[in-house]
């Protein structure tokens, strides 16, 4: 059962790439976060819900046992944490951030012509049961050495002759002399349930603030494009906005042949996106952030 049965509890990255964003995700929907008398405990002021400060490595078990309601957690590590049949939490969405891909990494001088190359190999990796089901999908036999840390350093050291391994950037891995050949899982944070029911009063409560999520979520990186355009260009201007379903078009006052035209572009809306849009016709184009959308 939660911790706090009368209030909605929320498990949360203490510390590590995802902190930060999971909180900044609760107070962009409006969550009003106060810190508690220790660091591992926040309360929401204008809601009765607690966020629970803990290792990411912890969330899922968290969720799971219905100590945590809702958690945000990197799916890479829900993936790889082992549940009893009955205690798998439920991925509400993903959330839009947090992405990087768990890899295969190899010595720069290596050849690797696909998983075959890594047959009869030691592969040191923090994610043991997502490399292990890499591998066996694909019929390779080799060894999984499980690290805690400094993967990267597992083959100067000569503990093995491959890693598995989060990847973002590449530059740990090009300081390391290796190279990523390989995607074993492609991650990012997700929002996740526990797989019990919830009183009536926080199942409410859990829904609403999923709702409120999904609207930050679904707001990121969209736009909202305004613009008046002859008619005669409807078609072409709605060809070239970006990720944009039929806009609200709505006639001019004294001017039949010409309307305003306004549109969601749930893509990016570059200044070359602008330029044609001017040259097809528009005129006094406005491209506004949207902070919520639902």
């Amino acid at each position: 059962m939660s911790a706090y049965p009368e209030r909605l509890s929320i498990a949360l990255q203490k510390s590590g790439r995802l902190a930060d964003r999971s909180l900044e995700l609760m107070r962009s929907a409006d969550l009003s976060v106060l810190k508690g008398a220790n660091d591992l405990l926040y309360r929401v002021e204008n809601h009765p819900i607690d966020l629970l400060r803990v290792r990411d490595d912890d969330i899922p078990t968290l969720v799971g046992d219905g100590v945590a309601d809702l958690g945000v957690v990197g799916r890479n590590v829900l993936e790889e944490h082992e549940f009893a049949n009955e205690g798998r939490p439920e991925i509400v969405m993903p959330l839009g951030f947090g992405r990087c891909d768990l890899k295969i990494a190899v010595a720069k001088a290596s050849a690797y012509d696909g998983p075959e190359a890594l047959e009869g190999l030691r592969i040191a990796t923090s994610y043991p049961n997502l490399l292990r089901r890499f591998l066996d999908d694909r019929g390779v036999s080799a060894e999984v050495v499980t690290m805690r840390g400094a993967v990267e350093v597992a083959p100067r050291l000569g503990v093995a002759q491959a890693i598995c391994d989060l990847v973002s950037t590449g530059a740990t891995l090009e300081a390391n002399g290796l190279k990523a050949v390989d995607t074993v899982f492609k991650s990012e944070a997700v929002l996740i349930r526990a797989p019990k029911q919830l009183p009536p009063d926080l199942d409410a409560l859990a829904a609403s603030v999923t709702r409120r999520l999904k609207g930050v979520t679904d707001s990121q990186g969209s736009k909202y494009v305004m613009m008046n355009a002859p008619r005669s260009a409807l078609a072409q201007i709605t060809a070239i906005l970006p990720g944009a379903g039929a806009p609200t078009v709505t006639p001019l006052a004294g001017n039949d042949d010409a309307v305003a035209v306004h549109a969601v572009c749930q893509e990016s809306v570059f200044w070359e996106t602008v330029e044609r849009l001017k040259a097809a016709g528009a005129s006094a184009i406005l491209v506004l952030p949207i902070e919520k959308m639902m």
